[in-house]
């Protein structure tokens, strides 16, 4: 099968080894002519994704920023093989999908949304490994959410990269969930680095201060685009956020022992919940 890539960090770069490594022909296209290069003298390339190569590829993956892999699909989308299944790696799904079953539609090929939900707080294609998958949940938003042909024709188009589970839903459900267990954590971690008492945090940290501040390294420009694109569920669980913390601000500076202590046992309490 012969696999075009869209961008080639860290999700584009780890897609491209996993497939190479495979045995498939992969093609891609970045931005950065040197890591374009760089990509095809390491092996995880064979070559560059043109408009003249695209309708030989079976299976395309988008692994751009969300506007970047609209626009590409916009002004290639007539090159594509009808018989060709495209899915887009982005941290949301609703603009994506809005925009971008209809373009399938029309030319007659398929798309489906999809998240890997596997990374790190490095980006880059010189941090990307064939391995980075394996194991790990892959999210799905397919046009028709109980086409059970399609979803099977995507887990084989994607068994190179050896994920572990697959989850189905809608564009709507993923944007909010993904608020929650994605960019609400690198916003918190963002946010609270910025204390002053950071820069004395040598000798004083353990576990619970670098597993809270892993993913305040971040790529600025793609979590920024991301929140504003998602903005709506990223300030409900920001609101709601905020209003818990006045509580546990208001028992503190009130000296309220009992309000906190209940405060604390609530969140133990809702921790084991969710975690089962």
């Amino acid at each position: 099968m012969t696999v075009g890539i869209l961008g080639l960090g860290l999700i584009g770069g780890s897609m491209a080894k996993a497939y190479a490594q495979a045995g498939h022909t992969v093609l891609a296209f970045d931005p950065d002519e040197t890591i374009l290069s760089f990509a095809k003298l390491s092996g995880a390339i064979q070559g560059a994704l043109t408009q003249e190569n695209i309708s030989g590829c079976g299976l395309i993956l988008l692994a751009a920023y969300p506007e970047a892999c609209i626009q590409w699909l916009e002004e290639n989308a007539r090159h594509i093989s009808p018989a060709a299944l495209v899915l887009d790696l982005g941290g949301i799904k609703e603009e994506i999908c809005r925009r971008c079953f209809p373009i399938a539609e029309q030319y007659g090929f398929t798309f489906v949304g999809g998240h890997p939900m596997a990374g790190s707080h490095f980006s880059g294609f010189k941090f990307s490994r064939a391995d980075l998958f394996q194991g790990a949940p892959m999210v799905l938003v397919p046009p028709v959410y109980d086409d059970m042909a399609l979803l099977d024709r995507v887990k084989k188009a994607l068994a190179p990269c050896g994920f572990g589970s697959f989850s189905v839903t809608t564009a709507q459900e993923h944007d909010k969930v993904i608020a929650f267990t994605s960019q609400m954590p690198h916003v918190l971690s963002n946010a609270f680095i910025k204390s002053p008492t950071a820069l004395s945090h040598r000798g004083f940290s353990a576990g619970s201060y670098k597993d809270l501040t892993r993913v305040a390294w971040l790529n600025p420009q793609m979590w920024a685009e991301l929140f504003l694109e998602n903005r709506e569920n990223l300030l409900f669980e920001l609101d709601t956020y905020l209003e818990n913390l006045s509580a546990y601000r208001d028992a503190l500076a009130h000296e309220d022992r009992e309000a906190l202590t209940e405060l604390l046992r609530q969140g133990r309490d809702r921790k084991q919940e969710v975690d089962g």
